[in-house]
Formats: C-alpha cells, sequence, structure tokens
C-alpha cells in the first residue's frame, strides 16, 4: 500500500521500486515509527480528531505490532510496502479498517520520518557511549596491569622519549573520552522533536506539540516546520563524530601493529583477535586491527557522501535525503563492532616489559636529559642543546650509548660534564623527571590512572 497514488493513473516501475523503496534498510525503525504513532493517535485525540475508542483501538494495535518488532517477529523481506511508514499503516488498515486510515490524519511522512530517525539516533548514541565507556575501561586495566612498563615514545616513527606504558594507554583514554563528549554534545541539538511540523509548513490540527515533544522524551519540538523536516544536521554531527572516533581507533590500531611486530616485540596479541596464514605457518597476523583500520573509509565515505547530498538542497524536503539512512545505519554498525573488539583486543595483549624497556633505552632518548643537565650547570638551553647533539655523534662513533661513555670523553665535548651526569642518563631518571600535570613520571600517571578509574566507579560504568 502507497501513502500516496490518487493522483496516479499507472503504478511504479519495478526499476523505480528498486530506487525508490527503502522498506530494506528503514525497517530498523520499526519500533521508533509506532512510538511516534502512538504519540501521535494521543494527539489526534486530545485535538478531537479520534474518539477515545479509536485512539485505544489503534494504541493497542500499534502496541502489539511494536513487540512484534523488537521480537523480530515481522515479517519486512516479504512485504511489498514501500518503506517502514507505509507497512505500519498497511498493518493498521488489515487490522482496523477505517480506523487505520485516520492515524495519518494532519501528519506528513517527512515529519515522520524526521521524528523517527532522531529517537533511532538517540537511542543508538546512548548505546554508543557505553561501547566507549568499556574501550575506555578497557584501557585502564591494561595500564593498570603494566604500571612500571616504559616504552619508547615516537615523533615520526622514530625513538623521542622513553614514557610510561600507562601514559599511551591515557593518552587514548583522553581521545575517547571527547567522542563521549562530541555524543553528548549531539544529544543535546539532537533533542527536539519535528512531529507536528507536516510536509513543510505545519499542520492545520490544533496538535499539541509542546505535549508530543515531552511524550517522546525530547526537550522541546522544532521551532521551524521547514528545518523541521529538512534538518539532518544531527546525521552529519552523528557521522563526524563516528568518523572521529573511528579515526582515534584506526591510530590506537596503527600504534599496536606496529607494537605488535616482530621488529619492535612490545607486546602479543591474543588468539582470539589474531588469524594465521593459509601459507607460512609460522604467522599470527593482527588481523582484528587491520579491520579496524581499514573500516574507517566507508565511515569516513559516509560522513563525505551526506555532506556532498545535503549541500545543493533546497528547502525543504527532497527525497535525496533518503540516502541519509543507510550509510548512518552502516556507520553506527561498524563503529559499535570496532569499539567492541577494540576492546577485546586491549583484554588480549600481553605487553613484554623486558623488551619495552631494552627499547626505552635505545636510539639516545636521554640525550634530552643531557641537554637539560648542562643548562642546570649554567648553560643555555640552546648550547647544551648543540653540545647533546656532538655527544650524541662521538656515541654513534664509538657505537655506544652515551651512558656508557667514558668521564674524559664527554668532558673533551664539554668541560661541565661530570661524574653526577650518569644518574642522569638512566632511564628512570628522563621519565621521573617529568613530575608535571599531564607528563610521563610515574607519580603523575599512576595519579591520573587511578583519578579515571575512580571516576567510571563512581558513574558505574
Amino acid at each position: 500500500m502507497a501513502l500516496w497514488g490518487g493522483r496516479f493513473s499507472a503504478g511504479s516501475s519495478s526499476m523505480f521500486r528498486q530506487v525508490n523503496d527503502s522498506l530494506p534498510f528503514d525497517q530498523v525503525m520499526a519500533a521508533q515509527d509506532m512510538q511516534g504513532s502512538i504519540v501521535w493517535s494521543r494527539a489526534l485525540h486530545k485535538a478531537g480528531v479520534l474518539s477515545e475508542q479509536e485512539q485505544q483501538q489503534l494504541e493497542d494495535a500499534l502496541t502489539r505490532l511494536q513487540r512484534q518488532a523488537e521480537a523480530g517477529e515481522l515479517d519486512f523481506a516479504a512485504s511489498t510496502e514501500e518503506d517502514i511508514h507505509s507497512f505500519v499503516e498497511a498493518a493498521l488498515i488489515d487490522e482496523l479498517g477505517d480506523v487505520g486510515r485516520k492515524l495519518h490524519t494532519g501528519r506528513s511522512r517527512n515529519d515522520q520520518v524526521a521524528t523517527d530517525f532522531r529517537l533511532w539516533v538517540r537511542e543508538h548514541t546512548d548505546s554508543l557511549k557505553q561501547d566507549l565507556y568499556q574501550l575506555i575501561r578497557a584501557l585502564l586495566n591494561t595500564a593498570n596491569r603494566h604500571q612500571e612498563a616504559i616504552i619508547p615514545g615516537y615523533t615520526h616513527l622514530q625513538r623521542a622519549q622513553p614514557i610510561m606504558f600507562a601514559h599511551w594507554c591515557l593518552a587514548y583514554v583522553e581521545m575517547f573520552k571527547r567522542d563521549i563528549s562530541r555524543l553528548e554534545d549531539l544529544q543535546k541539538r539532537l533533542n527536539q522533536c519535528p512531529l507536528g511540523s507536516g510536509a513543510l509548513a505545519g499542520t492545520t490540527y490544533p496538535v499539541d506539540r509542546d505535549d508530543i515533544a515531552q511524550q517522546l522524551g525530547f526537550d522541546s519540538p522544532c521551532l521551524n516546520s521547514l528545518d523541521a523536516v529538512s534538518d539532518r544536521d544531527f546525521v552529519l554531527e552523528l557521522l563526524f563524530t563516528a568518523s572521529t572516533s573511528m579515526m582515534h581507533i584506526s591510530r590506537m590500531a596503527e600504534d599496536l601493529i606496529f607494537y605488535n611486530s616482530g621488529e619492535a616485540g612490545f607486546l602479543q596479541l591474543g588468539d582470539t583477535v589474531t588469524s594465521g596464514s593459509s601459507l607460512m605457518p609460522q604467522k599470527k597476523n593482527p588481523d582484528a586491527l587491520e579491520l579496524m583500520r581499514g573500516k574507517c573509509g566507508r565511515v569516513f565515505g559516509a560522513l563525505q557522501a551526506l555532506l556532498v547530498t545535503m549541500k545543493g538542497l533546497p528547502l525543504a524536503y527532497n527525497k535525496d535525503m533518503q540516502e541519509d539512512k543507510e550509510g548512518a545505519i552502516d556507520t553506527v554498525n561498524q563503529w559499535h563492532c570496532c569499539l567492541c573488539i577494540a576492546t577485546e583486543v586491549l583484554d588480549s595483549l600481553s605487553l613484554n616489559e623486558t623488551r619495552c624497556r631494552e627499547a626505552a633505552a635505545q636510539g639516545y632518548a636521554n640525550a634530552t636529559e643531557l641537554a637539560d643537565y648542562l643548562v642546570e650547570k649554567g648553560i643555555p638551553f640552546r648550547t647544551g642543546h648543540d653540545i647533546a647533539g656532538k655527544v650524541v655523534l662521538a656515541a654513534l662513533e664509538q657505537s655506544c650509548p652515551i651512558e656508557d661513555m667514558p668521564l674524559a670523553d664527554l668532558q673533551a665535548i664539554c668541560d661541565k660534564f661530570d661524574d653526577d651526569v650518569y644518574p642522569v642518563l638512566q632511564l628512570e631518571y628522563g621519565v621521573n623527571k617529568r613530575n608535571i600535570l599531564g607528563g610521563t613520571s610515574a607519580k603523575t600517571v599512576i595519579q591520573a590512572l587511578y583519578q579515571e578509574l575512580e571516576n567510571l566507579d563512581k558513574q558505574g560504568l
């Protein structure tokens, strides 16, 4: 049953239906469509359009359909309906006859789908926030298991300065906390109700839009009917937040892929998140991480696709906007999956702390400490930086670390060096010297770790 057709003398072609019909994907909003329809039936009763008996019949039928939808009992595949809205209305007409035909009074699919989609996005942003919190918990637990581990910190993929492994974990905690805050910001702007805006100009029936919004859990009604039916900013914000979060997941995956490599050897991934080679028996491949990294492309693509779709659309609704759903639905599914798998990866990994420590001590990562040592001796930092660089060159020529160079060789470069330089060159010294808010000292990192764990515990997460 189409929700239109009186003006037409011929039906749609099969090819047009293939392009036009959205039930194969908008069926995911079945429960939301029925939820909105129940509230709309109450508004129509309050406005004098439906009798109390008619409204109750509609609500009872919609409630039964909603339970069937949530239980997966509705056979969408066998339906020839155009979209979820016509599917629900056809079911109501089959059961209630003309009473079912009254439900759409004063309502358009334009304000209906905008409401359904906002309800769907709102529900999934709540569940995605929980996924993010679980990933944060996994990062904190991983940090907690390895509180004393030191790894090389990198810039340009070159060893830069040693850091606590827990500091690395907490860096990604900050990223995923920002993703949560973006979802919360999105929820504030999302939570306005389009229902009652009609096709574009509002409705002639005296429905109480404030009451409709309240019953559906919105903060308020949308204030402009043109904007209400044509706004997809909330979908774009969802896709942007998902893209940013997937970028964070991909960066973490890239770090872990490198740490897991034979060249680094910092950690091993669990069997449950890796795979083998069909040819080489020795291989253990980080496929879960590579797939997370690879899935970014389709999420980024969904954002770009909708931006391009929306950029040239005049007010108000245009059928182009039906393209908002498939990309968003797929994005939510992929993001959810990647967050869950990332949590499993972290829970499965084992850190080779000895190898991490060895690598952190290599690459002349203590050269900055050498420059700072000279600053304490009264030498300007830029001069100390230059001297430290010359010491590195000398150490390279001797094929030894700076801390193994004889004092005489150091003093030949700068007479300010003394025996007290050697403690400064030890691994823990450079790490723990950075005992400042946001720094990588063991004390600072452990305080930050415990604070984050306490915050999650307080929230019951």
